[in-house]
C-alpha cells in the first residue's frame, strides 16, 4: 500500500475536473511542493467531493471521493493545515473531524 507520513488540507477549493496534473500544481502552489509520502486534501466550493494527492517518492497518486448525500464537514481555514490520521479518517466519513484529537478532548464535567 501507499504510505503516508503526513496529511494536508488545503484551504482553497480545488475544480473536481482537475486531473493529476492541475493537482499537482495546485499542490506545489498551495504547499510549495509535493513532498515524498505526504498526502493534500482538497475539498470543491459545496463541499460534497474531495480528492486526495499522494506523492511516493516515485509518481503520483490521485484518489477521489463523492458524498452521495451531505457534505464533508469543513470550516474556514485561514491557512492550510496538517491533519492527524484520525482527523482524515472522519473528514473522509463526513464526520466532524474537527473534534478528533486535541479539540475533542473532555477536561471538565
Amino acid at each position: 500500500m501507499i504510505r503516508v507520513d503526513a496529511i494536508w488540507l488545503g484551504m482553497e477549493p480545488l475544480d473536481m475536473r482537475a486531473g493529476t496534473e492541475s493537482a499537482l500544481a495546485r499542490v506545489v502552489g498551495a504547499f510549495g511542493a509535493a513532498r515524498p509520502h505526504h498526502g493534500y486534501v482538497f475539498l470543491n466550493r459545496r463541499c460534497d467531493r474531495l480528492k486526495v494527492l499522494v506523492c511516493d517518492g516515485i509518481g503520483i497518486w490521485l484518489g477521489a471521493r463523492r458524498l452521495h448525500g451531505g457534505s464533508f464537514a469543513k470550516v474556514a481555514l485561514i491557512e492550510n493545515m496538517a491533519l492527524s490520521r484520525s482527523q482524515f479518517d472522519a473528514l473522509v466519513l463526513g464526520l466532524p473531524w474537527q473534534r478528533m484529537g486535541e479539540h475533542g478532548v473532555i477536561t471538565m464535567v
